[in-house]
């Protein structure tokens, strides 16, 4: 029983499921779609191939860009190509649908063109998607350059040889044919249904144990590309099934593709936004390790004094800015008698008490050892001796009991008050005074708070 849990925990029970789920709500869509629309228009498969081609090339231009910012990321060239190339194969196929330029050719449409171009499209991603995976277990590896800038020449080179066979074989070319749609019957060719639509669902049935084998479908990226092969071999099966090219199953298939090629899409700009709030989320935290402090986590001397200048720019009698400068008083005891261990318990309670004593848009920073410093803004100078009475009663109020053995034994802070009035007083006046006050404190007893009168 256990084993049996352990496996379903893997992704490959999961990804199957949803697999079944989507094809099966795509299939209950358009057989839906059917009953509404009995008949559809010639003009739906080569719309649905324009925005498939519009998708492809997006995918494209996504995976090559990815690789840019990543060298490493060798399998995303491979990607690249098989979604660049497949556009390019797509622009073959809109040439048999010539409605598009000439509107007096609207019933032209040579069906064997269009399949050839969707065979070797079929040969040139799956063939890729392979070689994708087998350059994904090499990703943590880098391979030599010379190494590298071969297996990016050789899948260009891969991807012009079939777009060019593909053009050889169609009818835009003398050189050679092949067979694949009877143009005047629009019935499947021998060849087609009894072996290239075969080989192909084969080739895809391969690429798709390839992918899940080695990529462990251990994320949506991959996700993504198990299910668009998925969607490859059941479109295939469709056609397999289906008679000629103006079957339903033509329609059916292009339509799953085109959906299963937008869910990458979406998956591909979920990955974006993961990537954007991951970057987002370590600015954040390397922005807050910039001006914080590492042990108590107030603010450091630098952001206080740059949050003071800015208030003092705006300072003036109806908008004063008051500074307490706070030193523990006899710390360096505590550090000789209970260790610095101990002693930076005491800094961290104090801090903590320190931010929960001031409001959401004041400052409380540490500048020193163990001196802190409030800026409060438009605070009078008597406000701001009531606040910094406050947290002395406060603090003075805990013992080692009390403080859940945070402070060894009853602490004190000695406070220093400043208030400036005028923006004609610098941010180290203010500091300073306040410091002069402090030591005044200190000076006389110590345990208090002094208010600097100049």
């Amino acid at each position: 029983m256990l084993a049996i849990t352990r496996y379903v925990k893997k992704p490959y029970i999961p990804f199957c499921l949803g697999c079944i789920v989507v094809i099966g709500i795509l299939q209950f869509l358009f057989l839906k779609l059917v009953e509404w629309v009995p008949s559809f228009s010639p003009l739906l498969f080569p719309t649905l191939t324009i925005f498939l081609l519009v998708f492809h090339l997006f995918i494209a231009c996504f995976m090559a860009m990815k690789y840019w910012c990543d060298r490493r990321r060798l399998y995303l060239i491979a990607i690249a190509f098989a979604f660049g190339g497949s556009a390019l194969l797509m622009v073959g196929t809109l040439t048999s649908f010539p409605a598009w330029l000439d509107l007096y050719q609207f019933n032209v449409v040579d069906y064997n063109d269009a399949m050839i171009f969707f065979m070797f499209r079929h040969l040139l991603m799956a063939v890729l998607m392979i070689v994708s995976a087998l350059l994904y277990i090499v990703r943590d590896n880098p391979l030599p350059r010379m190494a590298h800038i071969s297996i990016v020449a050789a899948t260009f080179l891969f991807t012009v040889i079939m777009v060019m066979l593909a053009w050889i074989y169609s009818s835009h070319s003398p050189w050679l044919s092949l067979d694949l749609v009877d143009n005047e019957t629009h019935q499947f060719m021998v060849l087609w249904s009894h072996a290239i639509n075969i080989v192909l669902i084969i080739l895809w049935v391969v690429t798709l144990a390839t992918l899940m084998l080695i990529t462990r479908v251990r994320n949506l990226f991959w996700v993504g590309g198990n299910f668009l092969c998925v969607c490859y071999i059941v479109t295939l099966a469709m056609l397999l099934a289906g008679g000629h090219a103006e079957d339903i199953s033509w329609y059916r298939a292009r339509l799953f593709e085109t959906v299963a090629t937008l869910l990458i899409i979406f998956v591909l700009l979920y990955d974006v936004f993961q990537l954007y709030r991951d970057s987002h989320l370590k600015y954040q935290q390397s922005y807050q390790n910039s001006i914080r402090d590492p042990l108590t986590r107030l603010y450091n001397r630098s952001y206080f004094y740059d949050a003071l200048n800015q208030a003092l720019s705006t300072s003036k009698a109806s908008r004063p800015v008051s500074v307490i400068v706070s030193d523990l008083d006899r710390f360096k005891r505590i550090n000789d008698c209970y260790g610095h261990l101990q002693g930076d318990k005491v800094l961290k309670f104090v801090a903590n008490l320190l931010m929960d004593s001031v409001r959401p848009q004041d400052i409380a920073a540490r500048i020193g050892g163990e001196e802190f410093v409030l800026m409060l803004t438009n605070t009078s100078s008597e406000a701001a001796y009531r606040v910094a009475e406050r947290i002395r009663l406060n603090l003075s109020s805990f013992d080692k009991t009390s403080s859940e053995g945070q402070l060894p034994e009853p602490i004190t802070i000695s406070m220093g008050v400043f208030t400036a009035t005028s923006v004609d007083v610098t941010a180290e006046e203010c500091v300073g005074n306040a410091d002069k006050a402090m030591y005044e404190a200190k000076e006389t007893g110590r345990n208090r708070v002094i208010v600097f009168r100049g």
